[in-house]
């Protein structure tokens, strides 16, 4: 019978036996290493490569479609790359808005999209944006210096605005004068081409009462626009009734701009109820009615009034007796 040859691992093979850790046999603990095949390890390089890969693309992927969370410096964001929906900011809100991110820290990303050399103009988050201005303002703090965002891949202005509505109809309670206002300032940039289309496509998911609503009150803004110091603050129907008193009255515009513009309201209230004054229809005047020769008579609020060549002294006296005898 042949004799059997010993085989033994090649040193190639085998892994260096860290110094301080040889035991009797040679081995640390005892143990000899497994040897491992030049292919298998090339395959398991080739793996982790291919891992590498894959993640990266997924990182590209991520960052080209908008969904990579990314640090930008607050001074990289233009806020006036498009015309705002919000026209009024609370000051309370904006309070607690701050106390939330010095406490917590940014929950939830803006939106800009890439302006190239000038930066990143804002979509969504003007909020955000304002408080931690402020907050970076009043404290100093670095943290308070970058924003969380979200660069979104939008081709063009029209898509920009469709991402700041869809936002605020969700979070904000903007009022149907601010909903006008975008639609008529995106129609004077000439992103649509008239205020009716911009609120069919900016507010396409509304129900088609609200944006009939919203129509009405384009027009306000329209008419009365540079006069309304407080607009945000016109409820719906006073709204909705203006409306109908322009398109009903073609001089009943240029005299409220004339009286608004005579006497500025200095608050929302004040404003409101001169908006509201304007609707009120003049008392009609006293009708005259002929009672005698020479003699009319008018009816008036806890009146009587005769006039004409017929009012005499002898008549009145003649009434005063007559009076004091009833």
């Amino acid at each position: 019978m042949a004799k059997r040859k010993r085989l033994t691992p090649s040193p190639a093979l085998t892994e260096p036996v860290p110094p301080g850790l040889e035991t009797k046999s040679g081995y640390p603990f005892g143990v000899a290493p497994k040897p491992r095949a030049p292919i298998a390890q090339v395959a398991g390089d080739a793996a982790a490569q291919s891992a590498l890969d894959a993640l990266a693309d997924e990182m590209r992927t991520a960052r080209s479609t908008g969904r990579l969370v990314q640090t930008l410096a607050l001074s990289e964001i233009t806020e006036d790359y498009m015309i705002r929906d919000r026209m009024v900011q609370d000051a309370d809100e904006m309070e607690s808005l701050k106390a939330s991110l010095a406490a917590r820290g940014q929950q939830a990303p803006i939106e800009v999209i890439d302006l190239g050399a000038d930066g990143f103009g804002l979509i969504s988050g003007w909020r955000r944006l304002q408080a931690l201005r402020a907050l970076h303002a009043e404290t100093g703090e670095a943290r308070f210096a970058t924003v969380e965002a979200l660069i979104k891949p939008l081709e063009g202005v029209s898509e920009s605005y469709l991402a700041m509505v869809e936002e605020n109809e969700i979070r904000a309670n903007l009022s149907f004068y601010e909903r006008a206002h975008l639609a008529c300032e995106a129609a004077r940039l000439g992103v649509y081409p008239t205020p009716a289309r911009a609120v069919q496509t900016l507010f396409a998911n509304a129900s088609a009462a609200k944006r009939s609503k919203i129509t009405s009150f384009t027009k306000l803004h329209q008419a009365l626009g540079g006069v309304l110091r407080f607009p945000a603050a016109i409820p719906e129907k006073l709204g909705l009734a203006l409306v109908s008193a322009l398109e009903a009255e073609a001089g009943f515009g240029p005299r409220l701009k004339d009286r608004l513009r005579k006497t500025p309201p200095q608050s929302a209230s004040e404003e409101r109820a001169a908006l509201e004054r304007s609707l009120r229809k003049p008392a009609a005047p006293p009708r005259a009615e002929p009672v005698a020769e020479g003699i009319t008579l008018e009816s008036r609020k806890n009146a009587l009034v005769l006039s004409g060549t017929g009012v005499t002294p002898e008549l009145r006296q003649a009434l005063v007796d007559w009076l004091a005898r009833r």
